[in-house]
């Protein structure tokens, strides 16, 4: 993983379209993990949509500096 916000950003950008494991830290002592797909990315946020049914597609959206500071880590499908 990339360890400037620039690099980190043009990494996701590579990868739009992949499937993704979001481990987020959820509070203390508590992990939340979330599969989706890398959907979007923005100038200082990028989007994942969340698997589900179809009918309620939800998206949640991280920032660079979460990645930045180990806030959350990405499994990308190639690296399950």
């Amino acid at each position: 993983m990339p360890t400037t916000i620039e690099g980190i950003k043009m990494y996701l950008e590579q990868r739009i379209g992949q499937s993704v494991v979001v481990t987020a830290q959820a509070g203390r002592k508590k992990v939340a993990k979330h599969v989706g797909v890398l959907e979007k990315t923005y100038p200082a946020i990028f989007m994942v949509s969340l698997a589900g049914d179809e009918d309620s597609m939800d998206r949640i959206s991280y920032s660079y500096t979460d990645l930045l500071i180990h806030n959350i880590s990405l499994e990308f499908d190639s690296e399950f």
